[in-house]
């Protein structure tokens, strides 16, 4: 399904996002290929349960039988007999700066994954296509790395308290000033971890007697944060303004359940770029429907912040909207500016509200002062405010990077979700034996990437994530590229039927915002 929105109207610039339809001999090779396993995997529970086969997972002890199960046999069923098979796929073990290339830790295992050993051998210059390092910020040399040290040796590693009591320095008054000034709003807030950002803030601008209207694929920070508010939550379809419209207008209609009473607050909860979809959110369809509704917008830019926009302030720059149309922006240092932590950005009574009542601000630790001076670098480098045009570069090349990538993989004929100008792009697996089988073929070949499978995606949405960053080079990329059309071929993963053809007039470094706005 192709969702092309032209100029006009409520976008000022072209909004291409492609979802092809799963093949139906595909999808349906994908169910028995999960019904096999299962069968092996009753199978082999019967095995261990009688002693034929060694059983490995965690159980009570005897004296414990008659107590309440600690662990449910079949809640782990699945972590037991599929995850188990290609557990080597994940929490591989890096050993330097998570750059454009990574040097990992090789491990073998004797026992079915079970178990890991070390070689002692390091696996060096793995190119790196699974880092959220969208401005290449992660890096152990250069300014930020220079800044943050010298913070260091004045302010030492930790604060040892929270913002409210001795916890608040200098650094971080300076930092929230120049994260309000980057986004164009009234006033900012830094938390000292992202997820927290969301779970904590969330209860305390809603609760019983409020709705939350979620997108369905939000991230788990914000489905946490909203189930510990209290509030009622509906779900609304993917990116899909028909289905938000329709639960706004329903909430309006009628009310509480019960007792048909107004809604104290409806607050509407969504992503700048969805991180497993490489989607971006309909932003002015989403703030239309907003101010013809009277209800709030709380906008989670973890992955769009830096990542998007001409001048690289997210998605709102890049749909030219104005701040002061989102109610409460939030976003996270964790990805764009290779440190770590969150913020929220809106008017100043919003976050002057904040520093009272948020959990986060109130009991959580201050942020580290050389994490915040790796932020406030970043920051202006990417504002142009060191003085170079070094960030501005790295916005760009992020963007063409982007744009070379997704077509190259498209064009091979493999099927790629997402918006065309998103960094995060999902390549479609299904099978699950093809999930285990494209990491350990990638590695081999010195790419490291990220594979995903059920219950993260639709259980035949089985995908391998790609994030791309400004540190690539084009040589990386079409190293990467080769071996994914190498990897492509041998496990047959190009599924698409709307190969595109290649453009092989166009230069790798043309201009993609100029080009598009012209």
């Amino acid at each position: 399904i192709n969702h092309i929105v032209h100029n006009g109207g409520l976008y000022k610039r072209p909004f291409n996002e492609a979802f092809e339809e799963t093949p139906m001999l595909v999808a349906v090779l994908t169910y028995v290929g999960y019904g096999v396993l299962t069968l092996f995997g009753y199978l082999r529970d019967f095995m261990r349960q009688w002693k034929i086969e060694k059983c490995q997972n965690a159980t009570e002890r005897e004296e414990q039988k008659d107590f309440v199960p600690l662990y449910q046999d079949f809640e782990n069923f699945y972590n037991r007999n599929l995850y188990m098979r290609i557990r080597d796929s994940w929490n591989r073990p890096i050993c330097s700066v998570p750059g454009a290339k990574v040097d990992m830790m090789e491990r073998v295992s004797h026992d079915y994954n079970w178990t890991f050993t070390y070689t002692g051998r390091v696996i060096k210059d793995i190119i790196n296509m699974g880092s959220y390092n969208y401005l290449g910020f992660a890096q152990n040399a250069g300014a930020c790395q220079e800044a943050a040290a010298k913070v260091l040796s004045q302010y030492g590693a930790g604060v040892c308290s929270t913002r409210q009591e001795m916890g608040n320095l200098d650094k971080h008054e300076e930092l929230e000033k120049l994260v309000a000034r980057f986004l164009g709003v009234e006033s900012a807030m830094a938390y000292g971890m992202g997820f927290a950002t969301n779970s904590m803030n969330i209860p305390a601008l809603v609760g019983k007697g409020c709705l939350i209207l979620s997108d369905e694929l939000n991230h788990a920070s914000l489905v946490l944060g909203a189930r510990l508010s209290g509030a009622t939550i509906r779900i609304f379809k993917h990116n899909n303004m028909q289905s938000l419209e329709k639960l706004l207008k329903d909430a309006i209609v009628h009310g509480q359940p019960r007792t048909r009473r107004p809604w104290k607050k409806i607050l509407i909860l969504v992503e700048g770029i969805y991180s497993m979809e490489g989607s971006i959110v309909r932003l002015p369809e989403v703030i239309a429907l907003k101010k013809k509704y009277k209800s709030y917008l709380y906008l989670d830019e973890a992955h769009s912040i830096g990542a998007l926009g001409p001048s690289g302030r997210g998605v709102v720059e890049y749909f030219g909207l104005s701040p002061e149309d989102v109610d409460v922006m939030m976003g996270t240092f964790t990805k764009s500016f290779g440190a770590a932590g969150g913020y929220i950005g809106g008017k100043k009574e919003l976050i002057d509200y904040l520093r009272t009542y948020s959990h986060s601000a109130a009991y959580a630790t201050s942020m580290s002062p050389p994490v915040v001076e790796q932020i406030i670098t970043s920051v202006k480098c990417i504002m142009g405010e060191d003085g170079t045009t070094v960030g501005k570069a790295r916005v760009q090349q992020l963007a063409e990077n982007t744009r070379y990538f997704r077509r190259r993989l498209k064009e091979m004929g493999f099927i790629i979700y997402g918006n065309e100008d998103s960094p995060v792009v999902p390549l479609m697996l299904y099978m699950p034996a093809k999930i285990g089988a494209f990491g350990r073929e990638m590695l081999k070949r010195n790419i490291g990437v990220v594979v995903v499978g059920f219950p993260a995606t639709p259980i035949i949405e089985s995908r391998a994530r790609f994030c791309l960053s400004a540190a690539h080079t084009k040589e990386m990329l079409d190293t990467a590229l080769k071996e994914i059309n190498e990897v492509g071929d041998l496990l047959q993963l190009k599924y698409s039927r709307h190969r595109l053809v290649p453009l092989l007039d166009r230069p790798f470094d043309e201009t993609t915002y100029e080009e598009t706005e012209d």
